[in-house]
């Protein structure tokens, strides 16, 4: 097992949360906030906490706007994000053929 691919792996994906974000937003446009929360049933604060982190790394665009009189926030990922995502999983898929090469 080489260590070098754990090494390469994006800190700020492979925390379990924000793996959970990118994953969702891979798979969909954009998620709302309540959506985001909910699902991953997280507070406000710490989901918050997140978004900032890949925010701030480039990895998300956070929309404000309102719908009907009422705040929504929706998230997406940028296309650096994407690419990161990609990236990211590729390291992982070559971490886990080492693994079953040596099982």
């Amino acid at each position: 097992m080489n260590p070098e691919s754990f090494l390469q792996l994006d800190r700020v994906i492979h925390e379990k949360v924000r793996l959970a974000i990118m994953s969702m937003l891979a798979a969909s446009p954009d998620l709302s906030f309540t959506e985001l929360r909910e699902t991953l049933q997280l507070t406000d604060g710490n989901l918050t906490s997140h978004l900032r982190t890949l925010q701030e790394s480039g990895y998300l665009a956070v929309t404000k706007a309102y719908q009907d009189s009422r705040p929504l926030t929706t998230c997406s990922l940028t296309p650096a994000g994407r690419k990161a995502f990609e990236d990211y999983l590729v390291r992982l898929e070559d971490i886990v053929r080492q693994a079953r090469a040596i099982a």
